[in-house]
């Protein structure tokens, strides 16, 4: 069942978290994500599809070969946020989304707002890292 929600809707502190209509405004969000991703993606493959290097001279050759391969790098970020976008949405199904992973307790509108993909809460994230930066010291 779909959830209408006014064009002006922002999720508020004020309203029950993770209401049916903040989970319907980050299925939104998460959709149209996405497709700006995908839309990318498919831009990316018809720019490199539109035939192989035709610079006659070396360094102009070389930058275009360098642009292609930032190119591809960005798509592979993409291809992996987009991952993390599905795996966001089937959280929304299954009705953990907006929850840390780690504690259970609300992530909070403002960090979701931040980062739709998020599955810690912000104190988890900021132990997280420093476990890491520690691990990665040793």
């Amino acid at each position: 069942m779909a959830v209408p929600l006014p064009p002006d809707y922002h999720p508020t502190d004020d309203e029950p978290f993770m209401n049916d209509r903040q989970r319907a405004y980050f299925r939104a969000k998460l959709l149209a994500w996405k497709e700006d991703l995908l839309r990318e993606s498919e831009e990316t493959l018809e720019s490199l599809q539109d035939g192989g290097i035709q610079e006659p001279d070396i360094a102009d050759r070389a930058t275009t070969e360098t642009n292609r391969a930032l190119e591809l790098r960005t798509r592979d970020r993409a291809r992996k946020l987009i991952s993390k976008i599905d795996a966001a949405l089937g959280r929304l199904d299954d009705g953990s989304y907006g929850y840390c992973l780690e504690t259970g307790e609300p992530i909070g509108l403002r960090r979701l707002e931040a980062r739709p993909i998020a599955t810690l809460s912000l104190e988890a994230q900021e132990r997280h890292e420093r476990r890491e930066r520690t691990h990665r010291q040793d």
